[in-house]
């Protein structure tokens, strides 16, 4: 280690000039990267929805199916459908006249096929795509027919849903990181006396960030919530590291008049702290690979890495950095505009009975809250309402009072008998409106003999019948999930081999697998992370107080919306306690670790909390405002609202721990030492 540190403190723009030749594969790795912005598609593929997307997909291809509301006449539809066959990445357009052809009047259709495709003076067109919702050519064909020119049309559906979040997220990504990035150095400016110290820290974050980004196509991929954030985040958790390591270059400094020998001996005292102070920063994320949603093992990876590549930085990127640039950073100085925190400390220790109570009857509330908060799965409602595919799915609630699709696939041999049936008692369920299959078109005014050969390809192929379904309720309503629950009832009574799927019935799913993630990923954080202080501190009651204060303030954090009266996003209530939880116990870790130093000195507890708390406070106040600046710009500003509330609930989260650490820790620590000190062993021997 020794021989490693030395080569960085002395050889400062050799070293440099190495790690900044590696941002230009990382930057090829980056632009070369694919992203996933359909979350549907990381649930776990042995499910029976997931299951029977693949088969709409290979199959039928029908798992991306557009849905378009044409204000216009038939034969308005008609010559759009030819312009719309006529894109690259269009399988087929379901229409009137592609399933009975021009000859047959829609008069002499069924009732149930007629209120598929005509309501008031629009069409329906039915637009199935080649590749799935989520791939760049599906993406490319709705770009494609959005631009054809027509009269009035209104494009929705998944694929679309997908699109408008890429573009959204694609537009909004880099002011997510000038705004992380801005507001950080503003706060950094303050805490600390260098005016451009700031811009170096940045600097070096940025090269962990494209490093990270980089070496993400390793991954195949990752989700457009993983793109949007990671980096965002990754500046919030990791500029800890370069503010402790400068700090301990300036002590060093002070005592060693050669530059280089005092960034050799920073690296060698910081490295081991910051490897432990990023520990529970890396279980934190690390254990979303845990969860059966595929989501979590997403951002876990990516976050995880780029904890580990933001300690990396800190200990070889950033001291030749501040070496080569010393003399600047040195040349422009300013006061710092933070307290001295010696009231603080005072007042902690004097009302420390008081705050404690005030400790305890929090959680009583917190806790109500946190557990009370409503959260929603449907992915419509966190895009804003004027995008096209928003106002053309309220266009197609309102005129067909159609607000998703179910597709039910069976054994093409099933007995006609049961498919009848199956087929009756669907549409019997409460809340569908029609049911398309090839039998819907066949009867007394439509024989089949006339019926084109393309209702084969639509309806039945390789082995399967498909039935397509249209509901009235709305993806992830209580209602669709009662709907859904009795068509599987159904389809398992004449079919056990049938499978039922599309966006509705997949986020009945992700509702269910969602729920388990949620008290899994919780219980495995705090375990691993109360593991990591005990083998840290040597002790069994350290972790158990600092994981109850930083507790406080998760369940705080998440019982503010229900008192605000607010749903949050699904994935909100799955990631934000692992990563506050992972994030900011290292204040209550850095405080604590102060205070046994003291009180090894002192052997007086109040004395050394005191002290703790004023030499502590400076450094968790700065750590703290600076995790809040990088997030709550992309809160307020993203119009995603998935983004923007996970981005406020970490800014607020950060907040909150900051205050629980500096008021209400010392307290909880002073009262419950005799347990402390039973359970630890340093403390034993004293």
């Amino acid at each position: 280690m020794k021989k490693f540190t030395r080569f960085i403190s002395h050889h400062p723009r050799l070293v440099l000039l190495i790690m900044t030749i590696l941002l230009i594969p990382s930057w090829i790795g980056y632009k070369n990267g694919k992203v996933n912005y359909d979350i549907l598609t990381y649930l776990p593929s042995d499910l029976n929805s997931t299951q029977g997307q693949e088969i709409l997909d290979k199959n039928f291809k029908s798992a991306a199916t557009g849905m378009l509301v044409l204000e216009g006449s038939d034969n308005d539809a008609k010559e759009l459908r030819k312009e719309i066959l006529k894109i690259d990445g269009v399988e087929d357009v379901i229409s009137k006249s592609s399933i009975v052809g021009d000859t047959i009047p829609k008069e002499f259709l069924p009732d149930e096929v007629k209120s598929i495709f005509y309501s008031k003076d629009s069409t329906m067109l039915m637009i199935k795509f080649n590749e799935s919702s989520s791939s760049f050519v599906t993406m490319n064909a709705i770009e494609k027919i959005r631009n054809i020119e027509s009269k009035q049309k209104y494009l929705s559906g998944l694929s679309t849903l997908v699109k408008d979040t890429k573009d959204l997220i694609d537009k909004e990504t880099p002011i997510y990181v000038f705004l992380a990035v801005l507001l950080g150095l503003i706060v950094l400016s303050i805490t600390n006396e260098s005016t451009i110290i700031p811009f170096i820290f940045m600097l070096n974050i940025g090269y962990a960030v494209l490093y990270n980004f980089g070496t993400n196509i390793f991954l195949g991929e990752i989700s457009y919530i993983t793109k949007a954030i990671a980096g965002v985040l990754q500046l919030a958790v990791t500029m800890d590291y370069s503010i402790f390591l400068y700090h301990r270059y300036i002590e060093e400094k002070s005592i060693n008049s050669n530059k280089n020998e005092a960034m050799d001996v920073a690296i060698q005292k910081t490295i081991s702290s910051l490897f432990a102070s990023s520990l529970t920063t890396f279980a934190g994320f690390i254990v979303l690979i845990l969860m059966e949603l595929g989501l979590g093992k997403d951002i876990g990876i990516v976050m995880s890495k780029g904890v580990v590549l933001g300690l990396v930085t800190t200990v070889v990127v950033l001291p030749p950095m501040i070496l080569i640039v010393e003399r600047v950073v040195e040349k422009y100085n300013h006061k710092v505009m933070l307290p001295s925190f010696d009231k603080l400390s005072k007042f902690d220790i004097k009302h420390r009975k008081a705050l404690l109570m005030v400790f305890i009857l929090l959680f009583i509330p917190a806790i109500y809250g946190s557990m009370n908060t409503k959260v929603y799965y449907n992915l419509d409602r966190s895009l804003p309402k004027d995008l096209d595919s928003i106002v053309a799915l309220n266009k197609m609630k309102k005129d067909y009072d159609m607000a998703t699709t179910h597709f039910i696939i069976t054994r093409d041999d099933l007995s006609n008998t049961n498919f009848d049936n199956l087929l009756k008692e669907v549409k019997e369920v409460d809340g569908i409106n029609n049911a398309l299959s090839s039998k819907s078109i066949v009867g007394y005014t439509v024989p089949s003999e006339i019926l084109p050969d393309k209702l084969s390809d639509n309806f039945s192929k390789d082995g399967y019948n498909m039935i397509m379904l249209d509901s009235k309720y709305q993806t992830a309503s209580p209602e669709v999930n009662k709907q859904i629950e009795k068509l599987k009832d159904i389809v398992n009574k004449y079919d056990k081999d049938g499978y039922i799927t599309g966006e509705a019935v997949l986020t009945s799913d992700l509702t269910k697998i969602s729920n388990k993630d949620f008290k899994m990923v919780n219980i495995a954080s705090t375990a691993i992370v109360f593991f990591i202080i005990a083998i840290i501190f040597k002790s069994v009651g350290i972790p158990l107080i600092l994981i109850l204060s930083i507790e406080l303030a998760i369940q705080i954090n998440m019982g503010i919306p229900f008192y605000l009266n607010q749903t949050i996003p699904f994935i909100t209530s799955i990631i934000i306690g692992v990563i506050q939880l992972g994030s900011t116990i290292d204040y209550s870790i850095l405080m604590t670790d102060r205070f046994l130093t003291e009180y090894k000195n002192s052997k007086d507890v109040n004395e050394a909390l005191t002290t703790a708390v004023r030499e502590t406070s400076k450094s968790i106040v700065t750590s703290g405002l600076t995790f809040m600046a990088a997030t709550i710009g992309v809160g307020i500003y993203s119009r995603m609202e998935i983004v923007s509330t996970i981005c406020t609930f970490l800014a607020r989260g950060a907040i909150i721990s900051m205050f629980v650490i500096i008021f209400l820790l010392p307290a909880l620590i002073s009262v419950t030492f005799p347990f402390i000190k039973k359970t630890t062993k340093s403390l034993k021997e004293l």
